[in-house]
């Protein structure tokens, strides 16, 4: 009986023997054995705690529509949800490990983590052409003055349309889905790209003497086009000639002052009081 009883026990301690052996070696080969990992590719700047990029090659070569979708004409555009993120990233999305959602939330230890406040959107060139939209159907009603305020002295200049505020005005005809000779205008990519912005600058020879658009409008019987020239596809700050006031007798393949101010308007004479009709304290300068 004793035999027996010594027998079971031996059995018994030569399993735990093995069971210790076994986990050891599994243990081992685990450590041994490198985590399965994303390619880079894949994960790219977006699980590196910097946030979303658009400009990574990844990222450029996707279509605006994949993750913005326009349902209306509000000017501030909507961000993706989680459906545009999981169709490319679903693996890191299931995996919290790997920081996805730190691209786009704070807190994330919240039941509902909020969304991050995202800078402005500055880094979108804006491609415009005044020539596209300015004759036809493409011409917006109101001309000129349905982007450019009038009845200051550099009021025209100084209200180009910018920021998302400017989308009220482009979306009257860029509704979702418009189509202009069978090319898709509805979209982002219709008049944005990547790239840096900056403004067209607001200054010009015309603003150096006592020039007002104001007094250069309907009541005169003037345009914008009385004035100005548009050259089609021009970079920008170059579509729109300006007069040449600096010249009181300008090139004859442009505007300039003396088109109007002639004879004794004017030009005519050598009398001071004409002069000061544009020149005035501080703007005296020819």
């Amino acid at each position: 009986m004793r035999d027996k009883i010594a027998l079971v026990a031996l059995l018994g301690l030569l399993s735990c023997v093995a069971c210790i052996a076994f986990a050891r070696s599994g243990a081992k080969a685990s450590a041994a054995m490198p985590v399965p990992r994303v390619a880079a590719a894949v994960v790219s700047p977006i699980v590196q705690g910097g946030g979303f990029s658009h400009a990574t090659s990844t990222h450029a070569g996707i279509s605006c529509a994949s993750c913005h979708a326009r349902s209306g004409n509000s000017p501030q555009v909507s961000l993706p949800g989680h459906k545009a993120c999981t169709n490319c990233h679903m693996q890191q999305f299931v995996s919290p490990e790997l920081g996805l959602c730190a691209s786009c939330h704070t807190n994330l230890e919240s039941g509902n983590p909020p969304v991050k406040a995202f800078p402005a959107m500055r880094s979108f060139n804006v491609k415009f052409d005044h020539a596209q939209h300015n004759a036809g159907a493409a011409r917006p009603e109101a001309g000129c003055s349905s982007c450019h305020a009038g009845g200051g002295r550099r009021s025209a200049a100084l209200s180009i349309p910018a920021g998302l505020g400017a989308h009220s005005n482009c979306f009257q005809c860029h509704t979702p889905g418009a189509q202009s000779g069978g090319r898709d205008i509805g979209s982002c990519s219709a008049c944005h790209s990547l790239g840096g912005y900056s403004r067209t600058p607001a200054g010009g020879r015309a603003f150096r003497v006592s020039f007002t658009h104001a007094a250069h409008g309907p009541r005169q019987g003037m345009n914008c086009s009385t004035c100005h020239n548009v050259r089609a596809g021009a970079p920008q700050g170059r579509q729109v000639t300006s007069t040449t006031p600096t010249q009181h007798f300008g090139s004859a393949r442009g505007q300039n002052c003396m088109t109007c101010h002639n004879e004794r308007r004017a030009f005519g004479g050598d009398d001071f009081a004409s002069c000061k009709r544009c020149h005035k304290g501080k703007t005296f300068r020819f």
